[in-house]
């Protein structure tokens, strides 16, 4: 895959990976996400009516969405 080079151990098993950002930044920002999703994961979630509600309270969603 173009921009996207592999770091080996001295066995040659792949350690690493480089990635240049300019060439496949959407890949990096799919990489990222998923990151971000997984260190997320154990948060405790909030219900979408309760946010629902709390957007409309403030005035950043109107009633009708």
């Amino acid at each position: 895959m173009k921009g996207v080079k592999f770091v080996v151990d001295e066995n040659g098993e792949r350690s690493a990976v480089l990635i240049d950002l300019q060439e496949n930044a959407d890949l990096w920002e799919d990489f990222y996400d998923a990151y971000v999703a997984r260190e997320r994961a154990e948060e405790p979630r909030e219900p979408i009516e309760e946010v629902r509600q709390r957007l409309q309270a403030q005035g950043k969603l109107s009633r009708s969405e």
